[in-house]
């Protein structure tokens, strides 16, 4: 990978080589707004109308005004951003503007909600796009895009070492946890049913693991907790072997992955978001972590909510050769995003 700019990213964000005709001065909703994809999403869009002299109109839904505020307070005043105050729940009913293309990533997205929030993690997935596919049949056109997750899949149990868009491992549906997949997997049905019965134009993205300044200090994903760690030069705490084996993802290339596949896409296809060249075990991530926060990995037992949460795959690689088809090459090395994720955090808080 060739040296990366992060002082200019949201700029080589919004000039990637994509069909850019699909979202240029239209009109798009996107659900958790306020979120690790939805915050760096949002300022790429707005940087490309300024770029460009576009005016693509974003409406960021979400169930805070002042968590919205907080979040972009360097851009709240553009004409081109309004918040929309709405739980995904709940019908959009009152909602009358013309949507032109609607990005659904509204979810719990960590195990501490997983496990103090289920009904809710389960339920912003499935009545959230349920809600959302009529909301973009009453939009002629519109095209629906939802953004489901690698652990859709379940654990890698075969002999593969990536997994594919049309392979299934294993998943105890039986639990806590399943609330968060099962909500993703029954959320990729309705799609597929909506295409069918209201000829709705959707694609899919499986996020792999992602980390990146815009992520929020409450997160409880492993990696957001080896990052806060790392943040305040304390030791990462590993609370298994640390050999379970996930993909990951610096949040530029995961949404200029994320916009390839809006824009490039083809309809009724998923696409995993992830490169083939940034897998690694959990205790691997640990050690670089700790060397970024000059500490050391040390090993601990999960609380309670922890182990209520927490996934049990041990090896969730997701092959990305379906995305690079596409177009899209990752750019971001590993080593120095974790890097520059520390230090920019450091800075913000």
């Amino acid at each position: 990978m060739s040296k990366f700019d992060f002082s200019a990213e949201y700029l080589q964000a919004a000039q990637i080589n994509i069909n850019w005709q699909l979202l240029d001065n239209k009109t798009v909703m996107i659900t958790g707004a306020t979120g690790l994809i939805g915050k760096y999403l949002i300022e790429v869009l707005l940087m490309r109308n300024r770029l460009r002299g576009l005016h693509t109109r974003i409406i960021a839904v979400g169930r805070n005004k002042e968590k919205f505020r907080a979040r972009f307070k360097d851009v709240e005043d553009s004409e081109h951003l309004v918040f929309y105050c709405h739980d995904v729940q709940k019908p959009f009913d009152d909602f009358k503007e013309r949507v032109d293309v609607i990005v659904h990533m509204a979810s719990n997205t960590h195990p501490k909600l997983y496990a103090t929030d289920p009904i809710g993690t389960e339920m912003s997935n499935i009545l959230g796009t349920y809600y959302l596919l009529q909301l973009a049949g009453a939009n002629k056109g519109c095209r629906f895009v939802f953004a489901s997750s690698g652990d859709i899949y379940g654990d890698n149990r075969s002999d593969k070492e990536f997994i594919e868009e049309t392979d299934c491992g294993y998943i105890n549906c039986n639990t806590l946890r399943a609330g968060y997949i099962e909500g993703k997997r029954a959320s990729e049905a309705l799609c597929n049913a909506y295409r069918e019965a209201e000829g709705i134009e959707f694609v899919i993205a499986r996020f792999c693991r992602l980390y990146g300044p815009t992520m929020q200090l409450s997160d409880s994903k492993a990696i957001s907790q080896f990052i806060n760690k790392a943040i305040e030069k304390q030791d990462i705490v590993l609370k298994s072997k640390g050999t379970q084996t996930f993909s990951y993802l610096y949040i530029y290339d995961a949404v200029t992955a994320l916009l390839t596949v809006i824009c490039n896409g083809v309809d009724g296809q998923a696409y995993n978001i992830a490169d083939n060249d940034q897998a690694l075990a959990l205790k691997q991530l640990a050690g670089i972590l700790a060397e970024i926060g000059e500490s050391k990995v040390v090993f601990d037992l999960p609380d309670e909510i922890e182990h209520k949460g927490a996934s049990t795959f041990q090896n969730v690689k997701l092959d990305g050769r379906k995305l690079k088809s596409l177009g899209w090459e990752s750019v971001v090395d590993m080593k120095e995003g974790l890097r520059y994720t520390v230090e920019k955090i450091r800075e913000l808080i």
